[in-house]
């Protein structure tokens, strides 16, 4: 199959191939063997730290639901909330979400803050 792509305002001739499915094994075969490693990957590397475990105070830690960037953190340490009231703001996807408390507590510790970009799952805040 022939296609006409014009990109930038020059126009570019692409043909396309179908080709039959292969197995992972003929697939390696075309892979590219890896790359020798450089000068600087052989010399003798320096010891690893020990992973440090992340502290939380004691109470329920409330987690992000999803990928996001912190827009606004509502809530402080010692402060009283009840369930439903909006900890957080979270947003992915050009969305605003609220992340509200789940239960009635006092806010143990504000692990997040504004600005922050946090994975699934990350820790935002500890409601006793």
């Amino acid at each position: 199959m022939r296609y006409q792509i014009t990109l930038y305002g020059r126009t570019y001739e692409v043909e396309v191939e179908l080709a039959a499915p292969m197995d992972m094994q003929e697939f390696s075969a075309y892979a590219p063997a890896p790359a020798a490693p450089s000068a600087a990957a052989s010399a003798p590397a320096a010891p690893e730290a020990a992973p440090v475990a992340a502290v939380f105070a004691d109470g329920e830690v409330v987690a992000a639901p999803m990928p996001g960037n912190i827009l606004r953190v509502d809530v402080s340490q010692g402060q009283t909330v009840k369930a439903g009231d909006v900890l957080v703001i979270l947003e992915a996807m050009k969305m605003e979400n609220e992340i509200c408390a789940p239960r009635n507590g006092t806010v143990a510790q504000v692990v997040t803050t504004r600005g922050s970009v946090v994975d699934t799952g990350a820790p935002l805040v500890v409601i006793r």
